[in-house]
């Protein structure tokens, strides 16, 4: 099971000044591609003070220069693993366009209000759902799942407003290193990774 890479070559030349305006520009490459489903699915990798990692697929929901956010149970594996643990990995896995881009840096929990603002977009049946699943807990069955959300769907029928759960909220991850992963033949990849140097990013090419 092999695969060539043939895509053009990635240089330095190419790279914006920093990573989020490249991360903009691959981004949105990989939205239009009839190839890639959900180009904002990435991988989040979290590990305890010991250094036990564990590794979930999470859908991205915003970024800007102050970083990348998605949400969850603040009380699920990767919630009590963050609190515990900071440092945290995330990976865009856009193989059908040989892409990578690999994130590190910290997580911190995002304000409240920006919080129930993003609540608010959910569908009906995602805010239920957030009430209804207790992420990351042991449970009997799917069954006592599905009748917890059925007993929510008829406390909060459709067009009333669901309250934002309390340990329910999103995580910011500021960046410290941003790689950019161009596949190409025999393996002789191109990688890109920007260092955040104080205030500003250097660039390093990495073997592959």
């Amino acid at each position: 099971m092999r695969e060539q890479y043939r895509t053009p070559q990635l240089s330095t030349a190419d790279l914006a000044p920093e990573p989020i305006e490249q991360f903009t520009r691959w981004f949105k490459e990989t939205a239009t591609s009839p190839a890639i489903h959900e180009p904002n699915a990435m991988v989040v990798s979290t590990a305890t003070p010991d250094g036990r990692p564990s590794s979930r697929t999470v859908l991205l929901k915003h970024y800007d220069e102050d970083g990348f956010v998605f949400y969850t149970n603040y009380g699920s594996r990767k919630g009590g693993e963050l609190a515990a643990n900071p440092y945290i990995s995330l990976l865009f896995p856009w193989h059908p366009l040989a892409r990578q881009v690999i994130v590190t840096g910290r997580a911190t929990r995002t304000g409240r209000d920006e919080t129930v603002a993003y609540f608010r977009t959910r569908p009906h049946g995602s805010q239920l759902g957030a009430w209804a699943s207790h992420q990351s807990s042991v449970i009997a069955s799917r069954a006592e799942l599905l009748a917890r959300y059925e007993e929510l769907a008829a406390r909060y029928p459709e067009g009333e407003q669901v309250p934002v759960p309390p340990e329910w909220g999103g995580f910011r991850v500021a960046p410290e290193t941003v790689e950019f992963w161009q596949g190409h033949e025999n393996r002789l990849h191109d990688r890109l990774r920007y260092v955040r140097d104080g205030q500003s990013w250097a660039v390093e090419r990495l073997s592959p």
